[in-house]
């Protein structure tokens, strides 16, 4: 796959398939943080040592293939457009931090998008692979292999007693960073969330936004995390994570059954009217067009839209972002011409479904 596919298309082809729970999982990903032994870290690296790294990958990795992880395709991100790399970002496969990167710093991504390598982001090499639905044990399992796979050819900072070493104090120890993403709209809509957070925080987890680390929700989505990385072993830090996300998935269905059974007018017409809007509009914002995506996705799951599937939420979800936008115009867009390009798009690919 080309730089070029990795653009144009709006969701990576794992995305297309289903998992369990995926009527409200959306995503399991698990990202490992690790260093050279030998090398200065990122952060205190110069740009010569920061480039000797990823010339490394690009020599040693570019093109191979573990397993079904075909063809890793090695791509700088200083070759990439302000747009290019804001659009990596909005699928997920690098990010923010290592978008913003002025010194040597690359990407290896597999054919199927399923697998990203971050080169030279906060520390030397961050994993990141994903799985669609609750698959977050399994997605580990699968990240250990691409880990042994580059540590045959990487001697890795490690510490006996402390574990993996890395840039930032949080990630020492495991270097694991497990998440999943999560469409909890009855949650919200009934304010329960919020006061789920604090008991969520206490157990060592964090809720974050669609993009992680200082991002807001979106479309009622949200990442559930990960902070302790010293003291536990990987598995049962994902073991634990597990046994959160099955409790608000269990809240989250009966807070929907609370809904239809108490509120079904009312729900069916936010629901219908969020589908209208995505169907009629002429001009919409991102904020809304998340809004009214999160209201319709959730009529999908309660029955009461059948017309389309569920996974063009998640093409619309990605293709309505605003680098994507840019992209498929082949151009810098004002926000005006944003949200009129963000309607058409939205109208036409609903239509198609039809």
């Amino acid at each position: 796959m080309s730089l070029k596919d990795f653009m144009n298309e709006a969701i990576s082809p794992w995305m297309r398939e289903s998992g369990p729970d995926s009527d409200i999982v959306l995503s399991s990903r698990i990202r490992l943080a690790r260093n050279f032994a030998q090398e200065t870290f990122p952060l205190a690296a110069n740009q010569g040592e920061l480039a000797q790294v990823c010339n490394f990958f690009e020599n040693e990795f570019a093109m191979t293939s573990l397993d079904e992880y075909e063809d890793f395709q090695f791509i700088s991100i200083q070759d990439l457009t302000t747009i290019e790399r804001q659009v990596l970002v909005e699928k997920h496969l690098i990010s923010p931090h290592l978008a913003k990167q002025s010194n040597a710093a690359a990407i290896l991504i597999s054919k199927n998008e399923q697998v990203s390598i971050m080169i030279n982001e906060e520390d030397h090499i961050r994993i990141q692979l994903y799985f669609p639905g609750l698959q977050v044990k399994k997605a580990l399992d699968e990240a250990f292999k691409i880990d042994d796979w580059l540590e045959e050819k990487i001697d890795y900072a490690f510490d006996e007693e402390k574990g993996y070493l890395t840039s930032c104090p949080t990630n020492v120890g495991t270097g694991l960073r497990a998440s999943v993403m999560m469409h909890l709209p009855a949650l919200m809509l009934t304010k329960q969330l919020n006061r789920m957070i604090p008991t969520i925080n206490q157990l060592g987890f964090v809720v974050r936004g669609i993009y992680g680390e200082g991002s807001g929700a979106v479309g009622n989505i949200f990442q559930i995390s990960n902070q302790i990385t010293l003291g536990k072993s990987e598995e049962d830090i994902v073991e634990d994570l597990q046994s959160i996300v099955t409790q608000l998935i269990e809240h989250e269905r009966r807070a929907r059954k609370v809904l239809v059974e108490q509120s079904t007018v009312s729900l069916e017409d936010r629901i219908f009217r969020s589908y209208g809007t995505l169907e009629h509009s002429r001009v919409i914002e991102s904020k809304e067009a998340a809004s009214c995506l999160s209201n319709v996705r959730l009529g999908i799951d309660l029955g009461m839209i059948n017309e389309i599937p569920r996974n063009i939420l998640h093409e619309l979800t990605v293709l309505t972002q605003p680098a994507f936008l840019q992209q498929y115009a082949k151009r810098i867009l004002s926000a005006n011409e944003r949200d009129i390009l963000r309607a058409t798009l939205i109208r036409e690919r609903l239509q198609l479904e039809k």
